[in-house]
């Protein structure tokens, strides 16, 4: 039996309104401390660093079932849809720790 499932998702926003790096900063702060605060995700900005206006956030959901980790997984997105930035590309891992 499986010890955990972790859903993982790859997200690629736009800040159409930004003109700086300091702008982009403060949406992808508010965006990585919301998921961190409503999902209890693990967030990490994992490209795009140099674009002012694009940025790739992982974001990991750890949970018990599948099914579980799948809500979050979709709660996540349904969130980051309803930013204040665009959602451009969304994709989704399922993974247990017995997948080896």
């Amino acid at each position: 039996m499986a010890s955990g499932f972790v859903a993982i998702l790859t997200a690629e926003l736009h800040f159409p309104e930004a003109a700086s790096l300091k702008g982009k900063r403060h949406y992808v702060r508010s965006a990585k401390d919301n998921l961190r605060n409503r999902f209890d995700a693990a967030v990490s900005e994992v490209d795009h660093h140099d674009l002012w206006q694009r940025t790739t956030l992982t974001v990991a959901c750890v949970a018990r079932s599948a099914h579980d980790a799948q809500d979050l997984a979709a709660g996540t997105e349904r969130w980051l849809a309803s930013g204040d930035w665009e959602l451009l590309r969304c994709d989704h891992l399922l993974v247990a720790p017995d997948d080896r």
